[in-house]
């Protein structure tokens, strides 16, 4: 059983930064895919980023440019570096890790963009 816990969220005005981290316990060696989703009221649930655990990275079209996901294999952990925040990356972003076949989720933190 993999436990994810999330931190970083909060207020920020637009144009500001945020970063997230996500620490990964229970397993018992590096997980394999970590990543970052996103799901805004009245919306579904998006992929934000993704990467493994040899470096590999992945980003919805809107992040691209703005944000960086990245880990430490060592830690079991995972971060979300954002920039240039607007209001539309609003939304309660969840840590996720696809472990022995199974896909974990993090509780959400929340990430509000807002003057």
């Amino acid at each position: 059983q993999v436990q994810l816990v999330e931190s970083g969220g909060g207020l920020v005005q637009p144009g500001g930064s945020l970063r997230l981290s996500c620490a990964a316990s229970g397993s018992g060696f590096s997980i394999n895919v970590m990543g970052w989703y996103r799901q805004a009221p009245g919306k579904k649930r998006e992929l934000v980023a993704v990467i493994s655990s040899g470096g590999s990275t992945n980003y919805i079209d809107s992040a691209k440019g703005r944000f960086t996901i990245s880990r430490d294999n060592a830690k079991n952990t995972v971060y979300l570096q954002m920039t240039s925040l607007e209001p539309e990356d609003t939304a309660v972003y969840y840590c996720y890790a696809h472990y022995v076949a199974t896909g974990y989720w993090g509780q959400g933190t929340q990430v509000t963009v807002s003057s």
